[in-house]
């Protein structure tokens, strides 16, 4: 122990960050395998049995297995993404909470706060209707998913579900502030990662019966590298503005000019706008299929949101672009952006500062996102298109290529600024030292 410690302490923030990190994702796996009490696992796996990719198979490959294994980390984060929605939703059009998000540090405490509430909200709710369908459920083999049904089975399993949702909310938080990368992002990331090896297998198993043919692998491949190569490429994409800067007269009497760039994302918005609407398609589908509702209304409600209909893709198209304009403009604020220009006194060629720089930004900002929203729905919508209409068994999701691609460039990034923080402290921290030995 003593030696861990010595070893702990000579390493660097960085990588305190990084084992924080990698810490909390093998505690978050770990929790995953720890099984419902009073839930046969076999027989709730059945229920999983040929849904593939499908609406279901992807709510269980974003959580890791935890859904199919009906684990105690079944719900995972997504009461949480689904919580955290419906704030930033009336943060945008309710005045009080939107006044509260200007105050700051404080007020970002108390609508994380009320995030929270939501949650426990959502997650009871979730977590109710699971229990319900888990009791209804026909028995497998003779083998009923509940031993003992009823009420005490009801509270029980949302007190389990409930607790295992805050832990994850918890870890995230925690991956966040003391880890490298976004805790939420991070946790979905592992549970996709942990799940593709097994995607690959069956996959390949297919291939080797002779119900997929070797250039049918082959063609899938290259259609997930290309996807992969499309994401690193609009990831990265932006528009550079050119800001000026008033002339001043250097120190050899000639005017010089101060210029620099403001950089635009393509997709401004990263992963979340993709995260939030496929959060909002899995809740009614996850609700019907346990609720095992029968009514008439149910039915439509059901056949609305079945993956891969024309409904269904059409709907997930709509929400990808709301939520990627609407991530978007809280990110960036056109009116902040012009007046600190203005008070900085930058400004745009061509471009009076003030009102007009603010609806030029914003137009730019429009474009660019409009391109950014039509690189979501092809890396998202079309591998659901190629797989339910045209037969392309996919291993994995767009959303979910989406999701790994971009949870990596964004840590990488992150691990990058704080190696060039550290560089320049470094060199800072010399420079201080000759001054010091000059004097």
């Amino acid at each position: 122990m003593k030696a861990f410690t010595e070893f702990f302490s000579k390493m660097s923030d960085l990588q305190k960050r990084i084992l924080f990190t990698l810490t909390a994702l093998v505690i978050y796996r770990i929790g995953s395998f720890i099984p419902l009490p009073g839930v046969n696992a076999s027989a709730v796996l059945h229920l999983f049995e040929g849904e593939g990719s499908g609406m279901m198979g992807m709510f269980d490959m974003f959580s890791g297995g935890s859904l199919s294994r009906m684990s105690v980390l079944a719900l995972n984060i997504f009461p949480y993404i689904s919580a955290s929605i419906v704030m930033q939703l009336m943060a945008a059009t309710s005045k009080s909470l939107g006044e509260l998000r200007k105050e700051g540090e404080s007020g970002r405490i108390k609508i994380n706060q009320y995030t929270r509430y939501l949650t426990v909200v959502l997650c009871v709710v979730q977590a109710y209707a699971v229990a319900r369908g888990l009791s209804a459920m026909a028995p497998v083999n003779g083998v009923a998913a509940v031993a003992n049904p009823g009420l005490l089975f009801d509270i029980s399993t949302v007190i389990t579900l409930l607790g295992g949702t805050m832990f994850v909310m918890w870890l995230a938080e925690q991956i966040t502030a003391r880890g490298v990368g976004q805790g939420a992002s991070l946790l979905i990331f592992a549970g996709i990662i942990a799940e593709v090896p097994g995607g690959i297998a069956r996959l390949f198993s297919l291939g080797s019966v002779g119900q997929i043919s070797p250039a049918m692998i082959a063609l899938i491949i290259g259609f997930v590298v290309g996807i992969i190569a499309l994401i690193a490429f609009m990831e990265q994409a932006q528009r550079r503005i050119q800001i000026l800067y008033p002339r001043q007269v250097a120190a050899n009497g000639m005017p010089s000019s101060n210029s620099s760039y403001l950089p635009i994302k393509v997709n401004m918005s990263g992963v979340m706008g993709p995260v939030f609407a496929s959060s909002i398609m899995m809740l009614p589908a996850f609700i019907m299929r346990f609720m095992n509702a029968e009514s008439l209304m149910a039915q439509r409600v059901m056949a609305f949101f079945t993956y891969g209909t024309i409904s269904y893709m059409v709907l997930f198209t709509l929400l990808i672009a709301f939520f990627a304009f609407f991530q978007t403009s809280v990110v960036f604020n056109s009116e902040d952006t012009s007046n600190n220009l203005k008070n900085a006194g930058g400004y745009i060629p061509g471009v009076r500062p003030g009102e007009q720089t603010q609806k030029f930004l914003d137009d730019i900002v429009s474009r660019t996102t409009a391109i950014g929203v039509a690189y979501l729905i092809i890396v998202c919508v079309l591998p659901i298109l190629l797989n339910t209409h045209f037969g392309m068994p996919m291993v994995i999701g767009g959303t979910s290529v989406l999701i790994v691609a971009g949870v990596v460039m964004d840590t990488s990034n992150q691990i990058q600024s704080y190696l060039v923080a550290k560089q320049y402290a470094s060199v800072l921290k010399k420079a201080n030292k000759k001054s010091r030995f000059r004097v």
